[in-house]
């Protein structure tokens, strides 16, 4: 798919700007989404709302015939279509926290400076000579901020590594994560162990996050433990004694996580309870990825005499393998889709660091910031902060998501955008509204992008109208109780569809 020409790109913006002020006067809110945000405790002040049709292609005229000109030219061209006035426009110029929903800033902006295409690429060097199998020097692990390098494809890196020949290391693993300029993590909402609470890093491996798995052996009266991706120096105990029943299972383990390095357990795991997971985020996060590499390099059965360290800007090697990410495309679709927190993070700072820099969150707002005024001019720019969401500084109005919701719909990877967006009950996380209304209209007919924090709730989106007409759809609530009023937006969802005269 082709870019627009830069001059299209400028009347889009010029009429995106046609939404607000003048274009339409300030409507009440739908009665059906009054009533519910009523039922919840919500005022109407705490609520942001745009209901707007996608605007013509560039380009578009109008297919009536000109009016004649004063001087009786009939022959004039045809008019341009006027930008269409919103349908509900309620608060829609202040700034609300819009909590995941950011996520639609970012992977916009990344699709459209980097393209649908783009790759992360891990790099693997040799520091020393490699003689039958074994390298007499270190390993040298480059990465550059891949936000989904998984178990997966981390043991396909290694296998790589070895099919080429190298079979041990007589010396260091050595990581360089240097690509991004981080801030020491500190976790949101003091919920340091919830697996959204990862922080990211220049080489992420599995989303920073290790998954315990408990497996019941009633005849034995204990459950085993196993850990995934395998951690190398880690003491897990290989077993958990059993207690009756379930209930709160991972209260009733009573788990100890204060040293990283030394996991226990107090309690029991319930019987009745059979096979259950529990994904943390590591306690240690920048130590994650060496403890990672370390185990799965030795389950691989690879010897190493010295061990995984980080150190960044570490000297370049002879070149030995390169590991390829996943397409920005494939990436943004599981940011958007399953909300990832991290993956949205590993992505914003690229923003900053694609262009062979060092990224941090301070380079990315100000490349954000940059990138916004170009293309949406006049439009309030959005406080984006880590570019995930998972903030209480961030800030966006509906008009602004409107306008950009509008133009990734008409610009050049408006596929690849839509199709990350969850659909309303059936993924993602926009597949709750069926267990709120199993009968909603907006089922299969909405592509959405969802935020909820404790204060938060927020849609923004496309719903196609019984009438054929496309909406862009955004709701913000701020308020203390914000998630009791979710059906509000489910009925401005349902509104929105419902639009034949």
């Amino acid at each position: 798919m082709l870019r627009f020409p830069m001059f299209l790109r400028a009347v889009l913006v010029l009429a995106l700007a046609g939404l607000g002020g003048g274009a339409a006067a300030q409507t009440s809110l739908p009665a059906d989404v009054a009533e519910a945000l009523t039922k919840a405790g919500v005022p109407p002040q705490a609520v942001a709302v745009v209901v707007a049709p996608l605007p013509p292609p560039p380009g578009t005229v109008s297919r009536l015939p000109p009016p004649a000109s004063p001087g009786g030219d009939h022959n004039a061209e045809p008019a341009p279509l006027p930008p269409t006035p919103p349908r509900l426009w309620w608060q829609a110029d202040v700034p609300m926290n819009p909590a995941s929903v950011t996520k639609l800033l970012t992977t916009y902006m990344a699709l459209d400076t980097l393209g649908p295409g783009y790759l992360w690429k891990t790099r693997v060097a040799v520091q020393g000579q490699v003689k039958d199998g074994t390298l007499h020097g270190n390993l040298i692990v480059k990465g550059s901020g891949d936000p989904k390098l998984v178990v997966e494809r981390l043991q396909d890196l290694i296998d790589a590594i070895r099919d080429k020949g190298l079979r041990d290391i007589d010396g260091d693993i050595i990581l360089d994560d240097g690509v991004f300029s981080l801030p020491p993590h500190a976790a949101f909402d003091d919920e340091p162990l919830r697996p959204y609470n990862a922080g990211p890093q220049g080489l992420l491996v599995n989303f920073g996050a290790l998954v315990l798995h408990f497996q019941p052996e009633p005849g034995r009266r204990r459950a085993r433990v196993l850990t995934e991706p395998p951690v190398g120096g880690m003491d897990l105990p290989p077993t958990v004694p059993l207690a009756r029943g379930c209930g709160d299972w991972q209260g009733r383990l009573g788990a100890d996580f204060s040293n990283p390095r030394r996991i226990r357990f107090h309690g029991r795991y319930g019987a009745a309870c059979g096979e259950r997971e529990w994904t943390i985020a590591y306690p240690d996060g920048p130590r994650f990825a060496e403890r990672v590499f370390e185990g799965m390099w030795r389950a691989s059965g690879g010897g190493l005499t010295g061990r995984v360290r980080t150190r960044r800007g570490t000297a370049q090697g002879q070149p030995w393998v390169t590991g390829i990410s996943l397409p920005l495309a494939q990436i943004i679709a599981d940011i958007n889709k399953f909300s990832n927190n991290v993956m949205a993070q590993q992505v914003f700072l690229t923003l900053s660091s694609a262009g062979d820099g060092r990224g941090s969150f301070g380079e990315s707002q100000n490349a954000f910031a940059r990138w916004w005024r170009m293309n949406f001019g006049m439009r309030a720019t959005p406080n984006v902060d880590n570019g995930a969401g998972l903030s209480r500084s961030a800030r966006v109005t509906a008009a602004s998501l409107t306008a950009l919701l509008q133009q990734a719909a008409t610009g050049p990877y408006a596929r690849e955008f839509m199709e990350s967006l969850s659909i309303a009950g059936v993924d993602g996380t926009a597949i709750h509204l069926r267990e709120r209304s199993p009968n909603s209209p907006a089922i299969a007919n909405a592509r959405l992008k969802t935020g909820t924090l404790d204060d938060v709730v927020a849609v923004a989106g496309y719903v196609q109208g019984r009438s054929g007409q496309t909406w862009v759809v955004v709701g913000l609530i701020n308020a203390p109780n914000a998630p009791a009023a979710r059906p509000a937006l489910d009925r401005l969802l349902e509104w929105a569809i419902e639009d034949q005269p």
